[in-house]
């Protein structure tokens, strides 16, 4: 028995114990992931789910691995797309329907890779909780559901941000392919 702990309290002592020891043990274990990223050693995203990236990842700091003048991630991406059924809502070749199209120079949070990870993974509305805020606007636009953990990787979702990029409208201006240029922020 703990000293100078009432006979009732030392169960809720050792539970607290407990929980303090595997939160220190989650912490470490994500620690090594977490230090990878900030050294820029090679991440392999196919074994962090979305929401784990989001939450270990300061905000701002999440980039994508891949661009989309690679053809075949590109073309994983679209394949992807489809199958996370996110045609249903922005149509099946972005060109949107209920929610905002992929295919025209709007972005409706930003459309840096922090920013597009986080809205996918997190949805809009967690997303204005962590403190993001809408900058553009479209005729139609439908809340963004979390599709954090529905989408099997980080690396998935990658790919699928890859397809999407690639569908940035040619007729718009280059320097906001990827958001809002720094020097405008």
């Amino acid at each position: 028995m703990l000293k100078n702990v009432p006979s009732g309290g030392a169960a809720a002592a050792f539970a607290l114990a407990a929980a303090l020891c595997v939160h220190g043990a989650a912490t470490a274990a994500d620690a090594p992931k977490a230090d990878a990223a900030k050294s820029g050693a090679k991440v392999d995203y196919t074994k962090i789910a979305p929401p784990d990236l989001v939450k270990q990842t300061p905000k701002g700091q999440i980039k994508n691995p891949y661009n989309d003048s690679q053809a075949d991630i590109v073309a994983d991406g679209q394949q992807k797309f489809l199958s996370y059924s996110c045609n249903g809502c922005h149509g099946g070749g972005g060109g949107g329907g209920m929610c905002p199209p992929l295919t025209n120079d709007v972005w409706v949070y930003d459309g840096d890779d922090d920013t597009l990870f986080r809205l996918v993974t997190l949805g809009s509305d967690e997303l204005q909780k962590a403190g993001y805020s809408r900058h553009g606007s479209e005729n139609v636009v439908g809340p963004m559901p979390p599709f954090g953990t529905l989408i099997k990787s980080s690396d998935d979702l990658f790919r699928i941000l890859t397809f999407v990029r690639s569908k940035y409208s040619a007729n718009a201006d280059p320097h906001y392919k990827y958001g809002t240029p720094p020097e405008q922020k």
